[in-house]
């Protein structure tokens, strides 16, 4: 028996080992991956990449600082497909309220209104207990007719202080790096990350561990509103208006962002800060790198299509997928 007993444990040694080794492996892909598609992509281009750096990682800064919102929701196991209509409508609140007041008041009525949506799909995804996909497809159809609506004469317009003043590289990085800085903090450091893990990892588990799990998931879908309606704000600025178009697709970019840095779509314990960061530059390179070599958008799509499918096989936690909220 004790013979037996040794070899049982050696045997779960082993398997926990061996675990550990492809978790670590499958941790290291999107790094790996968003080293060789760079490279590759600049050998392709011949170094046009490199030499177009800036220009390559212009969406990148939005699209970073949105995905952490998104992050939250879905460490907490839930989903977001309004991210593209809150931005449309927080660049929109913008561009009116720079045309009359200050920049700063700008930016804070954009962070509002990203908030006030929020708190839309909060209230029915735990008030009403609409699942959050359902909820988040609904108020995306329903804001982006309000965007189309508000652009249909002709595109909103900002203060021309916006692109003069604020449409610069070290504005738009600083913007992104204090977002996620902020956000890495609290993730990592403080309950803020265990208690969004622990609701992922097991809804139930966490209200029995005392976790206000309603309140969390409320005022994590006000939070990725209001970070996204910041977003709003360093994507205006390229352009300086929005038209109907404004924050189109963004959801999509930002799940397929996400899962090609390594998320796991159900969310929980496994999920890694490092995710936003990689998975977002990830997707940059990829989009910019397939441009640059004067790809069809059809074959851009296919071959992205095909990217995410094999990411989602690689990280999907296929014993959690169940419980997506």
């Amino acid at each position: 028996m004790n013979n037996k007993a040794k070899t049982a444990e050696l045997s779960k040694d082993e398997q926990l080992k061996k675990a550990s080794t492809m978790a670590a492996v499958r941790a290291m892909l999107p790094i790996i991956g968003l080293v060789l598609i760079f490279i590759w992509f600049n050998f392709r281009t011949g170094g046009r990449m490199i030499s177009n750096l800036s220009l390559a990682l212009s969406s990148v800064y939005s699209l970073m600082i949105a995905s952490t919102g998104v992050f939250f929701i879905m460490t907490m196991g839930g989903l977001d497909f309004s991210q593209g209509s809150i931005l449309g409508i927080a660049s929109i609140v913008i561009c009116y309220v720079s045309q009359k007041a200050p920049i700063p008041v700008a930016i804070i009525s954009g962070i509002a209104a990203g908030a006030a949506i929020g708190a839309i799909n909060g209230f029915f995804y735990v008030n009403r207990k609409i699942k959050s996909f359902i909820v988040t497809i609904c108020t995306m159809f329903l804001f982006r007719g309000i965007i189309k609506y508000l652009t249909s004469k002709a595109p909103v317009t900002g203060s021309a202080s916006l692109s003069l003043f604020y449409d610069t590289v070290p504005i738009k990085l600083g913007c992104m790096l204090l977002v996620v800085a902020i956000g890495f903090f609290f993730f990592r450091f403080t309950k803020f990350g265990t208690y969004l893990k622990a609701i992922g990892a097991g809804e139930k588990a966490a209200k029995y561990a005392g976790i206000r799990t309603d309140r969390m998931k409320f005022l994590i879908y006000i939070l990725s509103g209001a970070i996204t309606g910041f977003a709003a704000f360093v994507s205006v600025l390229h352009t300086g208006s929005v038209t109907s178009s404004g924050g189109n697709q963004l959801e999509t970019q930002i799940l397929i962002a996400l899962v090609l840095g390594g998320m796991p779509i159900s969310g929980g314990a496994k999920v890694r800060f490092e995710n936003i960061i990689v998975g977002s530059l990830l997707y940059t390179v990829l989009q910019s790198g397939l441009t640059m070599i004067g790809y069809t958008t059809q074959t851009m799509q296919l071959i992205e299509g095909v990217i995410f499918l094999a990411f989602v096989y690689i990280f999907a936690d296929r014993q959690s997928l169940s419980v997506i909220k």
